[in-house]
């Protein structure tokens, strides 16, 4: 099904919205919809949580659902098509745009401005804006950092490089006796080197039009350069083939130097952990930085028949959300920045060096054309970038991989 023919079936089949501001004689009853951001511990705090909300504003009641990952684009889809949306829901980074697209979403500037746009971290709101409207609102951020084994550069006698020559001179330094310089995967955290080193470089997957940009100088050169690792014999060969969980078991077995992964990382490692740290972002030959993050987001529903009381439950939820991370454990890092400075971030030493040197220089996908657009929660889903990823890792024909991969890119804009 194309996007359009979505738009069309979406369009004939959804009520008008509904405009009601509830009543103090009658309880409001709101559907939160919130997807899986964490192990059970996680369900538990933000059931909790909703439990607060309900108890603190007793003429409004919030029924919490846990959505699972597997099949949620159709999860969604289907209950916005059947007119049974919820409310309000978290969502993907770029779920809430393409539904706004669809005229399903409201934008929720009016909350957004009540909070201040100085508590998010510098350019979460700008991440969610598509035709001038703030179309959801940032809580978490899920960034891409290198981290690197202290012991292997230590035992090596490598100082920790800053520069793509020097990390491309370390990989292959570290290479050997069942040791490689890098290990990654050929699932979707592998795919995530395209649009990180491509954004390091100054480029990305678009240009400052939102046309696919693949092809650009920008771009070929950083995948030339992950290329040439792979030529370099740093890479190991398992990577095309490995899931995100084999890379890190390899990682943190000590047989890789060198992996792109989560800022939780350090946290999944046992013992390993005190010897893994953070590499600062490296510089590229052209005196860039970057890394690539998505801005996870709430998002309000036009079929909701309260929309002020949806509202105030999306800021007290953003207002007090913190303890699913401090009692959740949940993903990502706050959008908020009040948040990342509490004890539970700033004492983790790896999660704390990826705040304060990557979130600085992270960009959302859409860079270089910033903000967001209604096609991008097609691009994340789709896998053309694991396959490109998958060819690079494999030592295949980089330049045709590429190629494919700007006409398929090409595709999915024009749809």
């Amino acid at each position: 099904m194309t996007a359009n023919t979505l738009r069309r079936r979406l369009t004939a089949s959804t009520a008008p919205l509904a405009l009601s501001a509830g009543s103090a004689f009658a309880e409001v009853e709101l559907d939160f919809w919130d997807q899986v951001w964490g192990g059970p511990e996680y369900i538990a705090t933000a059931s909790a949580l909703v439990e607060a909300f309900n108890a603190a504003h007793p003429d409004i009641h919030v029924t919490y659902r846990s959505v699972p990952w597997a099949s949620w684009y159709e999860t969604y889809v289907t209950a916005i098509a059947s007119g049974s949306a919820p409310d309000i829901s978290t969502g993907a980074g770029f779920q809430a745009v393409q539904f706004y697209d669809f005229g399903e979403i409201l934008p929720i500037g009016d909350v957004a401005s009540a909070i201040g746009a100085e508590t998010f971290a510098v350019g979460t709101l700008e991440a969610v804006t598509y035709d001038e409207q703030i179309v959801a609102l940032p809580w978490t951020l899920d960034t891409r950092a290198i981290f690197y084994r202290t012991d292997l550069l230590e035992a090596a006698g490598i100082t920790p490089p800053t520069t793509w020559e020097e990390f491309r001179a370390a990989t292959k330094a570290l290479t050997g006796n069942g040791v490689y310089g890098l290990v990654s995967s050929g699932d979707t955290t592998g795919s995530h080197w395209v649009s990180s080193i491509t954004i390091n470089n100054g480029g990305g997957l678009f240009d400052a039009e939102c046309k696919a940009a693949l092809t650009s100088e920008a771009s070929p050169e950083a995948l030339h350069f992950l290329a040439d690792l792979v030529a370099d014999g740093s890479v190991n060969p398992a990577s095309a083939g490995y899931s995100n969980d084999d890379a890190i078991g390899s990682f943190v077995r000590g047989a890789a130097a060198f992996i792109l992964n989560s800022p939780n990382l350090a946290d999944l490692a046992g013992e390993a952990g005190a010897h893994i740290a953070v590499l600062p972002p490296l510089t590229s030959p052209h005196g860039t930085k970057g890394t690539v993050y998505w801005v996870n987001n709430i998002m309000v529903y036009r079929q909701t028949e309260h929309p002020e009381e949806t509202m105030t439950f999306l800021k007290w939820w953003s207002d007090n959300q913190l303890p699913l991370w401090t009692e959740g454990n949940g993903a990502g890092l706050p959008a908020r920045m009040a948040y990342q400075q509490d004890a539970y971030f700033t004492e983790r030493e790896q999660v704390s060096d990826v705040i304060a040197e990557y979130l600085p220089v992270a960009k959302p996908m859409s860079a270089v054309a910033g903000g967001t657009f209604p096609a991008m929660n097609v691009v994340d889903g789709d896998g053309f970038l694991r396959t490109l990823i998958q060819t690079i890792w494999q030592g295949g024909d980089v330049d045709a991989a590429i190629a494919d991969a700007q006409a398929h890119l090409e595709d999915v804009l024009a749809d």
